[in-house]
């Protein structure tokens, strides 16, 4: 069995997928420690979805390696996939069993004998509050009570690592928030998180570090409170109506060679400044000389909403847009992600 000297329980190298033309990853690397949440963020097409099917030891990689508990992916994915549990982005529950059985079937396929799998479900069923449900078929549960059944199914085979892929999307807030109930225990009882998500909140709550991946590449790692230090110490929004938005941008560019991002679909401009109060001052002035009456203006301090945007250019973890659209956000992306990483949503210097 081939193995990684690296304390890392989840480890890549210059991981490379492609399909076809499409190059998915580009060189991908990471490490995780042992009991930690790792949020993975990036917009939908970025490769997250690719790079967990990798180390899940469904998709071969093109090119690079990747250990989970020390274990090659690709030289013994058997022995990979002792040590892992996955829940993909719907629930992967068959509707014709019964919560109880679901499991009771996991476990035996986790090669546990008849006795210990039944006794795993119910201790199972127990945590993840669905005893009382346990005897019902599946397809009678909510949309919720399924997803908290796929992922118990995930916990039955206790094990060291678990790849969870958007596992709240969909749900509730009250089903949102027992599954962040489920997450924080399992990492208190030892057990490492790759979590995908497009709810930068989730993230901002259960991730003990982050990294940012966009166009097959990891643009930046660190904790919440690291990545948000690099946007900038204030963060100004401000709302126009859609008759005014390019105006706008333009008189908040020549305002020391500020370059705000853009939201189309609201008219919504943010840039982050060092002196939040004084440019908020300015830009006030702009617009009342420009005679743009503002709908909205705000100063607040970074998110992850605004990482989000100083590195991927998108408001969303959703990429939309025809094909010349998309190249142009890709360029803008770039360009972000190149000024976010030096410090700060993209300042050009003193305009002339």
């Amino acid at each position: 069995m081939k193995t990684n000297d690296s304390k890392a329980i989840v480890s890549t190298r210059q991981i490379v997928k492609d399909f076809g033309e499409v190059e998915a990853l580009k060189g991908v690397t990471i490490d995780i420690p042992q009991g930690v949440v790792y949020g993975l963020l990036g917009p939908n097409g970025a490769g997250k979805t690719t790079l967990i099917r990798i180390l899940a030891t469904l998709l071969k990689p093109t090119s690079g390696s990747a250990y989970v508990a020390g274990i090659d992916v690709e030289a013994d994915p058997a022995a990979v996939r002792e040590k892992i549990g996955l829940a993909g982005q719907s629930a992967a529950v068959d509707k014709f069993l019964t919560g109880r059985e679901t499991l009771i079937v996991t476990g035996r396929l986790y090669n546990l004998t008849a006795l210990e799998a039944r006794r795993r479900a119910n201790v199972i069923l127990e945590r993840i509050d669905l005893s009382e449900a346990a005897d019902r078929i599946v397809k009678t549960y909510s949309g919720g009570m399924k997803r908290r059944l796929d992922l118990a199914a995930c916990l039955v085979g206790e094990p060291q690592v678990l790849f969870l892929d958007e596992p709240t999307t969909g749900l509730d807030p009250r089903s949102r928030s027992e599954v962040w109930k489920m997450i924080k225990e399992l990492v208190e009882k030892g057990a490492t998180l790759l979590l995908t998500t497009q709810y930068l909140d989730e993230a901002d709550q259960l991730a003990d570090r982050i990294g940012v991946i966009d166009n097959g590449l990891l643009i930046s790692e660190g904790t919440s409170d690291e990545l948000k230090k690099r946007v900038g110490q204030d963060v100004i929004e401000l709302q126009v109506g859609k008759e005014h938005q390019s105006t706008a941008a333009r008189l908040l560019e020549q305002l020391d060679g500020y370059s705000p991002a853009l939201d189309t679909a609201t008219s919504k401009l943010t840039l982050s400044t060092e002196s939040g109060p004084a440019t908020l001052t300015r830009i006030v002035r702009l617009l009342d000389e420009a005679h743009i009456p503002p709908l909205g203006v705000s100063l607040r301090e970074p998110t992850l909403d605004d990482v989000f945007l100083a590195l991927t250019g998108a408001t969303t973890a959703t990429d939309t847009g025809d094909p010349e659209e998309r190249a142009a956000g890709s360029r803008r992306r770039r360009r972000r992600g190149d000024a976010a990483r030096t410090g700060g949503l993209r300042r050009r210097g003193p305009s002339t």
